[in-house]
Formats: C-alpha cells, structure tokens, sequence
C-alpha cells in the first residue's frame, strides 16, 4: 500500500476507533496528492456513514432582515458599506416568515433558521424575534435555528427558554486572515459569542466561507479552530463573489480544494453534521452530490440570504439518487 494511503487509512481507523486527530495529522490529510483524493473521499464517506448514517440534514432559512448592516465583511453583499444594488428590507411581518415556515415543514425541511442582517439585535427587534419564534412553535412545529449576530447572555437564554434548538455564528475564515475580510468586529467577537450560546444550552452551528482569497494553510486553521469548539453543526460555503464587494473579482476556488475541505472537516468532526451551504448550486456541477459522498451530511435547500437554489424537489432527487435519505 502507498505511504499516502496508509495513513489516511491509519488515520480512519484513529477516528472509528473514537480518538481525535491533532494539528499535524489533519495537516497531513489536507496535503495529500491529488492522486489520493478519492482515497481521501472515501475514508470520510464511511467516517460519515458509520457516525451519522445514511440521512441527510435538509434545512431552509429565512432571511428575516435583509441588507443594510453596520459591519464590513468584504464578501457580504448586506453590508452597508459597500453599492452591491441588492434590495434591503427591515424586519418581515411574523405572519409571512411563519407562512414560509410552514412551507418549508411540508416540503419536508428538517429545520428552519431565522437570519438576521445586522450586528446584533436591538431590544425591540428582539423582541419581535420572540414573538415569531413562538408563533412558529405554536402554528408550524418545525425545529427552529437563529443567526440573529452576537448576542447578550440574557438574549441566548431567551431563545434556550423558547425552544430554539441551534445557534449559528459563523468564524467566517481562519483567524490569520479575519482581518483583511472584517475591520467593524474581531474574531474573538465571534468567539465569544458562541461561548455566550453554548453555556446558555444552545447546540452550535459555525463555519465559515472558503474561497476568500485564503490559503489551504488557512482552511485547515479554520477546521483545527472548528474542531476544538466541537459544533453539533459546521456550515461551509463557497464564496459567490458579489458585485460592488470588495471580493467581486475573486477566483473560483477549484474543486480539490473544496474536496479537501470537507473531507478533513469530516476526519476532525466525526459527530458533527457537516452542511454545504451557499455557493453550492454555483459551484458544484452536481449540486453537492460528490461532497454528500466525501463527509458532508446536510445541505441548505431553496435559497440562501441573497440569492436563490435549488427548489427542494431536485434536491430530495438527488439525495435519493446517491441512495442517501433526507432527514425529516
């Protein structure tokens, strides 16, 4: 056997058998030749089955407010600093985000988050934030996530207290380059924020966006980073460049390289569901179908905060068509 296959299979069984991998083992898996990368595919597809099964994490999402946020994220297409031509709106109306709720439950979403495009919620937007997750529990009965921005520890045990299940705040990159994409918050902002979740009872949803101009080094920082906050949920986008962002230019990054990403994650997080999220109808000729094969578990259907998706009837196909089922 190669020496390159040998450890990815070593490694494999490290992980099977229950232990964590370090900083230089993961290093070591996300160098692998090119040549490799289908043993590499393989060994997280059946980390994947073993941990999680054969289901797959179908999730919507509602952007409840949109645009016009104080923060400088250079790939973000709602943020306020930057001309992108994106149409904005304030907070929806509850009636309209519970009606899309209840959409989502009978095409047979597993989950439904509630986005929010600011840096953080005021008092009184909280407050109407409440008011639809109780509407939402009471008329749909669907497992509700937020992604509402950093919060207070009292907001946190608010929504604990409410039933939401998942808190998502994404790292958005590796701390090494967070500060050439974000100047308005830190990366221990970030950081802290998904402590104030976590010790409020809130399971973890974070990631990041890769293709930001970052390296591989970078990505595998982002994942040992991921790895030791043990998310129940890692969501990873591939950058769709935005027009008027400061990112508008950047290139695609090629395939291997997401492979890769998702891979290693899986090897770092075997208990975590791994979600491909925005990007991935742009970028992946089969909406997703080799990276459901290579670690990741959940997908993210019928449109993003800015732009749209699949619809979830072709997704569902095409989870049944690599003999996979949606988690429902």
């Amino acid at each position: 056997m190669n020496e390159d296959s040998q450890f990815i299979q070593e490694y494999q069984q490290k992980v099977l058998a229950g232990n964590r991998l370090n900083e230089d083992e993961l290093g070591k898996l996300i160098d692998v030749p090119k040549e490799y990368l289908g043993v590499l595919s393989d060994a997280a597809n059946k980390i994947t089955r073993i941990f999680q099964g054969n289901r797959v994490d179908v999730e919507q999402l509602v952007n409840i407010k949109k645009n016009y946020c104080s923060e400088d994220c250079s790939f973000c297409g709602q943020s306020a600093f930057f001309n992108t031509g994106n149409d904005g709106y304030q907070l929806l109306p509850a009636e309209q985000i519970v009606e899309r709720a209840k959409k989502a439950k009978s095409e047979g979403a597993e989950s439904y988050c509630l986005v929010a495009a600011w840096r953080q919620p005021s008092t009184h937007d909280f407050e109407k934030v409440c008011d639809i997750i109780s509407q939402i529990n009471e008329k749909v009965g669907i497992s509700i996530e937020c992604s509402l921005g950093f919060l207070t520890r009292e907001q946190a045990r608010r929504l604990k207290l409410l039933g939401v299940r998942r808190y998502n705040h994404n790292l958005e990159t590796a701390r090494s380059k967070f500060d050439e994409i974000c100047t308005t918050h830190t990366y221990d902002d970030r950081i802290n924020t998904l402590n104030i979740a976590r010790e409020s009872g809130l399971e973890l949803c974070t990631g990041g966006i890769i293709g930001l101009g970052e390296t591989r080094q970078q990505r595998l920082e982002l994942i040992v980073e991921l790895a030791r906050l043990r998310p129940e949920e890692v969501t990873i986008n591939i950058l769709v460049p935005m027009p008027g962002t400061p990112l508008e230019l950047q290139r695609p990054l090629p395939f291997e390289e997401i492979l890769r990403t998702f891979a290693v994650t899986r090897f770092a997080l075997p208990d975590s569901i791994i979600k491909i999220s925005g990007g991935r109808e742009v970028h992946l000729e089969d909406s997703g179908e080799a990276l459901l094969l290579s670690g990741a578990n959940g997908i993210i259907s019928s449109g993003y905060l800015t732009m749209g998706g699949n619809d979830m009837d072709k997704d569902l196909a095409m989870i049944k068509k690599i003999n996979l089922e949606a988690k429902v």
